[in-house]
């Protein structure tokens, strides 16, 4: 009787052993400015929080960090990545530059910021997706040409995800946008989200 306790209690071990982990929920930290934070909206009401809900209800186990930082610069968020972006994450969707554009910086400083956190992300073996921005029309060609073309360039140059414009269907949207008329309404959100949603879900599923 030891002996055949003792063996179906080692074959108990064993099954128990054999069986797989259970799988945790991907860590995404949305790394941004104050479109990432959510300005001006309740904190549900934050483009990491629905697009979060989106991809669950997709069946994609994701869980969002909102990183945002209202007034942020690519430099600023740079200076911050180390913390903002905590060790066991997976992925950074990457929402930076629209104030460097708003306050005139040459398009070459911003593009240097985002390629030092694309390189700290790529030695972190972090997946990135980067959302683009677009300059204002008002800033002339040149620097539009200048600035548009820093977040194409930068995703073939890293091999990342690119969603190309942030706010895709939004900008330039009255009953879209606050009163400031740069930063998205609740229902500005819901819009941003479902077009960034099949890309972003894309991503996470091509993810190794």
């Amino acid at each position: 009787m030891r002996r055949r306790a003792a063996a179906l209690a080692a074959l108990a071990l064993l099954a128990a052993a054999l069986q797989p982990a259970a799988a945790r929920s991907l860590h995404i930290v949305a790394l941004g400015d104050s479109l990432t934070a959510g300005l001006g909206l309740p904190a549900g009401d934050a483009y990491p929080v629905k697009l979060q809900a989106a991809l669950t209800a997709q069946g994609l186990d994701v869980a969002i960090d909102n990183a945002g930082v209202s007034g942020d610069t690519a430099d600023d968020g740079l200076a911050r990545i180390d913390w903002s972006v905590p060790d066991g994450t997976d992925a950074v969707l990457l929402e930076l530059g629209a104030n460097d554009m708003l306050r005139g910086f040459d398009p070459a400083r911003t593009r240097a910021a985002l390629d030092a956190i694309l390189s700290r992300l790529k030695e972190r073996r972090i997946a990135v997706m980067l959302l683009g921005m677009r300059a204002a029309p008002n800033l002339g060609p040149d620097y539009q040409k200048s600035f548009d073309t820093i977040y194409p360039d930068l995703a073939v140059r890293y091999g990342v995800g690119l969603y190309p414009f942030f706010l895709d269907g939004v900008a330039g949207n009255q009953k879209l946008n606050q009163a400031d008329g740069m930063h998205p309404t609740a229902q500005g959100v819901d819009v941003i989200v479902a077009k960034m949603a099949p890309a972003v879900a894309a991503f996470v599923k091509g993810m190794p």
